[in-house]
């Protein structure tokens, strides 16, 4: 008489290992200088993964299953998210379809990699999902997707699978966690990535420092770059931000997070104080250079 728990392990391990074969050919490894990561086809001949395991000068080179090694390009990079985008010679290998989908807390996943070209594969549970935030550097990720698991060096860059065999993003070593960047983020971000090479940040020519007011906090403008967007608009050394589009400013940081892609270019309202007096001017975002 056959074992049912045996019966269920059996076919739950080789539902697991036909998920993995259905997506390890677009697998790959990535090398940089010094640097060892894992990526998957984006699209044809477009490689994602991960920026902060990526080195920042020196050739790069992509090994895949079959043991060959081929030379890559980095088309763009984005250090807030921690993704980014390679070029290479293979239009012929299958891209890796993306979903949006959020997993659930406490369901399995799967995360696909590389070692030396050669696929891995590791299982975790979802230990955390959160609604979108932004990383300390300020990028905007769709949801906060924590995950269980175990995950080297090499394999960061790789592929997150869920139980249904959709891969729904990127696994990165985050501090003391394993983090997953999700498929919508990846997409919005490395398809202005294919286009433009980069991602713009809004710049606003000033250095600023915090400070308490009697009611809530302000940005004191400590410099002002004579060539940037505030020398332009009447901002003045000393002068204190307290209002960003009629909203009163809640802190430094949410105001340098507010300069995302999509505000450069865009019109504010800023409301400053100006000797103890309040001021309004207009004032137009420009685009960091290093961005």
């Amino acid at each position: 008489m056959t074992d049912p728990t045996a019966a269920v392990l059996s076919s739950f391990s080789s539902a697991l290992a036909d998920i993995v074969a259905r997506t390890r050919h677009a697998i790959v490894s990535v090398h940089s200088h010094r640097s060892r990561a894992s990526g998957f086809v984006w699209k044809p001949g477009l490689i994602v993964t991960a920026d902060e395991a990526l080195a920042d000068e020196g050739e790069v080179s992509v090994k895949l299953a079959d043991g060959t090694a081929r030379l890559a390009s980095i088309a763009g990079r984005d250090h807030t998210t921690d993704i980014a985008l390679l070029r290479f010679d293979a239009s012929d290998m299958a891209p890796v379809v993306l979903s949006s989908v959020v997993p659930d807390l406490g369901s399995l996943s799967v995360v696909v990699a590389a070692e030396h070209g050669v696929a891995t594969a590791a299982l975790g549970a979802v230990s955390l999902v959160g609604s979108r935030w932004r990383s300390l550097r300020g990028g905007e990720i769709d949801a906060r997707i924590e995950l269980d698991v175990r995950l080297r060096p090499s394999h960061e860059g790789g592929l997150v699978l869920n139980a249904s065999g959709e891969a729904i993003g990127m696994a990165v070593r985050g501090v003391r966690r394993v983090l997953v960047i999700p498929g919508a983020t990846i997409g919005r971000i490395a398809g202005r990535l294919e286009i433009h090479g980069r991602i713009a940040r809004g710049y606003l020519g000033v250095g600023l420092q915090p400070v308490k007011l009697d009611d809530g906090v302000g940005a004191m403008v400590m410099s002002v770059d004579r060539s940037g967007p505030s020398a332009a608009a009447g901002i003045r050394q000393g002068d204190v931000i307290v209002g960003w589009n009629d909203e009163k400013l809640s802190g430094v940081r949410s105001l340098i997070r507010s300069l995302g892609p999509d505000s450069v270019g865009s019109v504010v309202d800023v409301a400053i104080l100006r000797g103890g007096e309040p001021v309004r001017i207009k004032l137009t975002i420009g685009e960091r250079a290093d961005a």
